[in-house]
């Protein structure tokens, strides 16, 4: 570790810290239906839109109505998306003339885009044109961001409000969101990457000449090996960076090229990896100032944000520290860093970026249920590569995805104020709301979901031969990629650990059930807690009540998503990266 590299991290939070409030204060105005300095060009145009498909901008819907629209319209996306992608072959903008994608894998993918994953099981240059990059794979990092900023907005009326059954209206949120947030700040983003140098074009690939031809072997169907020179050269390109700018922007992850962030063409300098970390970030951080905003209780949104900003620090600290002291099995080698290397692990790591910002971004990532990596998370440490796991296994609330982050910390802030008033032996309040059984209950059903959906479906891979052989190590480390294979689905993260080969049936289809699980079973109790709180009354403060706006309330919820994360996957952890590390130490690697 270095001070280059602690100076960087603390760099990156200051800046997270200095938008959140400008963010998340816009935020708040926009839906709030308060003027913003955009509303002369969109105001127009969302009227036109609400005039032409027939919604009633007044009409608000109990949390079922919510529910049923946002899974109808999440449904129909699904199904479009699934068919762009079994016909892409007959379809314009396809100037590689790529095949239909398989229908398993069309159908893990088009889930995977949907619920916000965007766990690939291929590579995007060589699998989708660019019909299916643009109006499928892009369409869906926009409108799956903007379902999760509709849902965490819905959260936050139900916090505020009281004695109603009304949150809003799916349509308008959603609109809005598309209209007022993503869009206007992915325009921007989009063309610094562009001025940055990542690709925005609609060119064919471009095939050059190689100055050094070099020789491959090749195993032919017949089985029998060939050696072939290689003297050409196929450089992939397209509209890369305006999915880029939404791919991080809305959490999503799903990268144009197969190499993801890693790739120049999607990441090509310190400047624009920087920059990405930070739009991973944004709305999330800013939302926690939106609820503090929203509900009235300013000093609630800043002690949710402390609680997420200190989760990163130790999560960032010891993925930093596994990484920057190397590999023990190398003694002798010399891995300190200095002028002349990065030291530490450099394995799967890009030079321009060097340990401190793999590290960095790999963690970032995992937080935000984005998914984008800059390096092969496979290829980091045993305690390095447990961090990001460990990061998704509590829920992806460390800032987290977009919405998704802000009514995942929401759960375990009823839990935590629900410990907190069985220790002073009251009910619990949140913010002026008795929390009951049925808040808590909803609570606890969010998160069995995701705590099973991992659990069963690694379980089960684990043991049969459809899931053993897509693993590329033996032993612990197997164990490892396929467990965050399932913990990375349900987590609607969509990062994963390379060496798992995912593009089978097995693979493709129960992946794409534990991303389903993990985004609208965990949706619906959500909602169905914003609606009871809703209808709740305020309840004036007493000398009994326990604050959620101090150091106290972010140690406890701080400790409540620790816990739960800990006491839930432990022995998991303990047979897979834990038991990795101790063989390490002992000279056996896998």
């Amino acid at each position: 570790m270095t001070a280059n590299g602690l100076l960087q991290i603390g760099l990156f939070l200051a800046v997270i810290f200095l938008v959140t409030k400008p963010l998340g204060a816009f935020m708040a105005r926009v839906f709030n239906r308060e003027k913003t300095f955009l509303d002369p060009i969109l105001r127009p145009v969302e009227k036109l839109l609400y005039r032409v498909t027939g919604i009633d901008e007044k009409h608000e819907m109990r949390w079922t109505e919510y529910a049923v629209a946002l899974m109808l319209f999440s449904g129909v996306s699904m199904a479009v998306l699934y068919f762009i992608e079994r016909t892409q072959k007959w379809l314009p903008l396809n100037p590689q003339k790529l095949a239909n994608v398989d229908p398993a894998l069309a159908f893990g993918t088009a889930a995977s885009f949907t619920t916000n994953t965007n766990w690939q099981a291929y590579g995007g240059e060589s699998t989708m044109s660019y019909l299916t990059q643009m109006a499928g794979l892009a369409y869906h990092n926009f409108v799956s961001a903007a379902v999760g900023m509709a849902v965490a907005i819905v959260v936050i009326r139900g916090i505020a409000r009281k004695e109603t059954n009304k949150l809003g209206n799916f349509w308008v949120d959603t609109t809005r969101s598309l209209l007022w947030v993503l869009l206007p700040l992915c325009l921007v983003s989009s063309l610094f990457l562009v001025s940055q140098g990542v690709v925005q074009n609609l060119k064919p690939y471009t095939t050059v000449q190689l100055l050094e031809p070099h020789t491959v072997q090749v195993t032919g169907a017949d089985g029998k090996t060939t050696t072939q020179t290689v003297t050409e050269q196929v450089i992939a390109q397209g509209p890369v960076a305006s999915q880029e700018a939404i791919k991080e922007l809305g959490t999503n992850g799903g990268g144009f090229f197969n190499a993801n962030s890693a790739h120049p063409f999607e990441n090509p300098t310190p400047l624009t990896n920087f920059f990405e970390m930070v739009l991973i970030f944004a709305l999330p951080a800013g939302l926690t100032y939106t609820l503090g905003r929203m509900t009235g209780s300013r000093r609630h949104g800043w002690a949710v944000w402390s609680a997420m900003a200190f989760l990163f620090l130790v999560g960032v600290g010891a993925t930093y520290w596994a990484e920057a002291r190397g590999n023990p099995l190398l003694a002798g080698t010399d891995q300190h860093a200095s002028a002349l290397h990065s030291g530490g692990n450099m394995e799967g790591k890009e030079v321009r970026f060097g340990i401190a910002n793999s590290a960095l971004f790999a963690t970032v990532t995992t937080d935000a249920s984005c998914g984008a990596v800059n390096g092969m998370h496979d290829s980091f440490t045993p305690l390095g590569g447990m961090m990001p796991l460990i990061n998704i296994m509590l829920g992806e609330v460390v800032f987290g995805g977009v919405g998704a982050g802000l009514y995942g910390i929401v759960i375990f802030v009823i839990l935590a104020v629900f410990i907190a008033g069985l220790m002073v032996g009251r009910t619990p309040e949140y913010l002026g709301k008795k929390i009951e059984s049925y808040d808590v209950k909803m609570a606890m059903l969010a998160i069995l979901i995701l705590t099973f959906t991992i659990l069963s479906f690694s379980a089960i891979s684990v043991v049969k031969p459809f899931g053993t052989v897509g693993i590329s190590n033996p032993g612990p480390h197997g164990l490892s990629q396929i467990l965050y294979a399932y913990t990375s689905s349900a987590g609607n993260n969509g990062s994963a650990f390379g060496g798992l080969s995912p593009n089978t049936m097995w693979y493709n289809t129960t992946t794409a059930v534990a991303q389903l699980f993990g985004r609208f079973f965990m949706i619906i109790p959500v909602l169905a807690i914003a609606g009871s709180l809703a209808k709740k009354r305020i309840v004036p403060e007493s000398v009994g009540t326990f604050p959620v706006t101090g150091g106290l309330f972010a140690g406890l919820l701080v400790a409540t998503i620790v816990i739960v994360g800990a006491l839930t996957f432990f022995p998991a952890l303990s047979l897979g990266p834990i038991l990795e590390h101790l063989l390490m130490a002992a000279g056996k690697s896998f």
